[in-house]
């Protein structure tokens, strides 16, 4: 697979490296880098475009943001790549509105916006799932008997943060494991925004913090912190499924909060951040967050 990737700033810089020292650097075919100062607004984006642009099969853009993305459907044609990678980091980076322009102008181009990129999994795209298979969505292979005895990335983050806090979770205890991914992630440090995205209600540092504590998780088989729904309670006829609608993970678009057989909320263990949105959303009070061990399917 060939990549071409245009990249701003110690975020993109960080991701290209992070490629290249886990076994991509061939896979990447050319690089087109823009200073960090490059202006939100721009009315002739044309001046930005590459002019020499090899064939490519994957656009990956990281680290620009406002307008300057407007380039990469002009840089797919002329690279005649048809999959394209648009990481989301922060709210101001890529507007929902520039979001779509940018879908708009490349109708034949699979363009996919992870938020943040740690949330990238397949999507039935060649290119961009071959990429998903190696780096996106963290996936961990954990060997532990109340300790954590083995870590294995079996998937990292593209920005490496994975590879540092599976280090840190040897000889952790089992139950302080998915509060010590996220604390390492912190220490990374993670470059997603700490602003809150309005079209999510949290912030980009949150769901990456999500995504490794599901890793860890899923890892281990099982959860030792969630959100619970009190099923006596629930009644979605008396409600506007608020939980739902709040949820920064669903609205990812995770299954974190579904409706069972009889219409009551249900909340997965593994993807649960606990961020306790939905506890504050509920206008009957059918949620708390409860501590123990939950076993994963």
């Amino acid at each position: 697979m060939r990549i071409f990737i245009l990249s701003s700033g110690k975020y993109g810089s960080r991701v290209v490296n992070n490629l290249a020292e886990h076994g991509m650097a061939s896979n990447i075919v050319g690089m087109e880098e823009y200073p960090e100062d490059t202006p939100l607004f721009i009315d002739d984006f044309s001046e930005y475009i590459p002019q020499s642009l090899p064939a490519a099969d994957l656009i990956l853009a990281v680290g620009l943001s406002g307008d300057i993305n407007m380039i990469v459907p002009e840089v797919a044609q002329k690279t005649g790549s048809k999959s394209v990678i648009i990481p989301i980091y922060g709210p101001e980076q890529m507007p929902p509105g520039l979001q779509q322009e940018i879908i708009d102008s490349a109708p034949d181009v699979r363009i996919v916006f992870p938020k943040p990129f740690c949330s990238l999994e397949p999507v039935g795209d060649a290119p961009i799932d071959e990429f998903a298979s190696r780096f996106g969505k963290p996936v961990l292979f954990i060997k532990s008997d109340k300790f954590i005895k083995k870590v294995e990335v079996l998937r990292g983050a593209p920005c490496g943060s994975t590879n540092y806090i599976a280090k840190g979770l040897w000889s952790t205890p089992e139950s302080d494991a998915e509060i010590q991914a996220t604390q390492k992630l912190h220490n990374f440090p993670c470059n997603a925004s700490t602003d809150t995205d309005p079209a999510v209600g949290d912030t980009s540092m949150h769901l990456a913090s999500y995504q490794i504590k599901e890793a860890v998780k899923r890892g281990l088989g099982f959860a030792v912190k969630t959100a619970v729904v009190d099923h006596s309670i629930c009644n979605t006829e008396e409600c506007q499924k608020e939980c739902m609608e709040s949820c920064p993970q669903v609205l990812i678009g995770l299954n974190t909060i579904t409706l069972n057989n009889e219409k009551k909320a249900m909340v997965d263990p593994a993807t649960c951040g606990y961020c306790e949105i939905c506890i504050k959303e509920c206008p009957l009070n059918a949620i708390k967050i409860e501590t123990g061990r939950f076993e994963l399917d």
